[in-house]
Formats: structure tokens, sequence, C-alpha cells
């Protein structure tokens, strides 16, 4: 079974986060994720550099699903 701690290091190796939270129950993961990288990018395409760095998960079939809010620095400090 996948750990939510794995999706995160793997996340944290291939995007700079300046806050990052993966939850999940094994197989549907949740994720909140801040970077400065996302600056700039709609929704989708942060969700795309997302995707990106966990490319090989998804495609070997360890990873199933992830859903994620993509934010930056100063949207979350919005957020409190």
């Amino acid at each position: 079974m996948l750990d939510p701690q794995e999706i995160q290091e793997w996340i944290a190796a291939g995007l700079p986060c300046e806050q990052l939270s993966v939850d999940g129950d094994g197989q549907h993961f949740q994720a909140v994720i801040v970077s400065r990288e996302f600056a700039g990018l709609n929704r989708v395409q942060r969700q795309q550099r997302v995707n990106k760095v966990l490319k090989e998960h998804f495609d070997s079939g360890v990873l199933h699903a992830l859903s994620m809010q993509c934010l930056t620095p100063e949207e979350a400090a919005a957020r409190g």
C-alpha cells in the first residue's frame, strides 16, 4: 500500500515547495502544494506541472489518483 509520505517526498524532490502536505487512504490521495513555480500558471498548468513530476509513478500504476490544490505562497497566505 502506498504511503502519503512517499508521494510527498516525490513531489518535494521534483518541485520546490514552500508548503506541502499529502493525505490519503493508500489508493486515493489529496495534496496541498504551495510553490512559487505556480506563479503565472492557471489551475490546469499547475496540475500538469505536478503530474510531470509524478509521471513515472502514474505510468507504472503505483499511483492511481491524486487530487490537488496548487497554490502560490500569496494565494496560500490569503486563505489563512
